[in-house]
């Protein structure tokens, strides 16, 4: 098959992308701030909770979703109730399928990376009469910045990829939810093989742009 290419795929996969990493640095970035900053009961079923993603395979995990967010479900219908259409196999479902894949791993990482500031600056604020919310602000966030935005970098990246979760909760729907791995699949399916090959490098060349240089920001020194 020698047709033109579709690009509404790629566009559909970055602007997923965009938003599910910015609800990824932002709850992700308070839930790793919990557990590397406060003691508190349940911590360890909270860590294990952001754990599962990373070990269920993507079936059982998008069926947990369906089941979660479907119709029936009593969040499925107050999301039905606002937005006035049901959730599931929307391009909403695939943000929400994306943020679920890369939330896990950057959720512990950063962990680390905020358990890795020396505490010693944030005791000193919080003793010069700094709160909590603004130590943060002002010592723990900037100390760990470098990191967190290799890490949202990686977390991009994995939302961009999803398939798993991403077919069952959001399905395969030519324009309106079919992403760029989805269209990859679906391309081996039809044996198109060069629009295969054409997303396959295109998705493996915007991967390997965002993960060099945030490899080498990473390893930046601190000056």
């Amino acid at each position: 098959m020698n047709g033109p290419i579709d690009w509404f795929p790629l566009w559909l996969s970055l602007r997923v992308a965009v938003i599910a990493t910015f609800f990824v640095l932002t709850a992700g970035t308070f839930i790793a701030y919990l557990l590397s900053h406060k003691s508190f009961r349940g911590r360890n079923l909270v860590d294990s909770l952001v754990t599962l993603p990373l070990v269920l395979p993507p079936t059982v995990l998008g069926y947990y979703l369906l089941v979660l967010l479907g119709h029936a479900s009593p969040f499925g219908r107050l999301y039905e109730s606002i937005f006035r259409h049901p959730l599931v196999f929307t391009w909403q479902a695939a943000v929400v399928a994306a943020f679920v894949h890369s939330a896990p791993i950057y959720i512990k990482a950063a962990r680390a990376v905020l358990e890795s500031v020396d505490y010693r600056y944030e005791w000193a604020a919080r003793s010069l009469g700094a709160s909590e919310w603004r130590t943060f602000w002002r010592i723990t966030l900037p100390l760990s910045a470098r990191g967190l935005g290799s890490l949202a970098t990686l977390a991009f990246a994995r939302s961009l990829g999803d398939f798993g979760v991403t077919i069952m909760l959001a399905g395969n729907i030519p324009g309106r939810t079919q992403t760029l791995s989805v269209a990859i699949y679906d391309a081996v399916e039809a044996g198109d093989g060069r629009l295969a090959r054409i997303l396959v490098l295109l998705i493996s060349a915007v991967t390997l742009a965002l993960l060099w240089p945030a490899s080498y920001a990473a390893r930046a020194p601190e000056r």
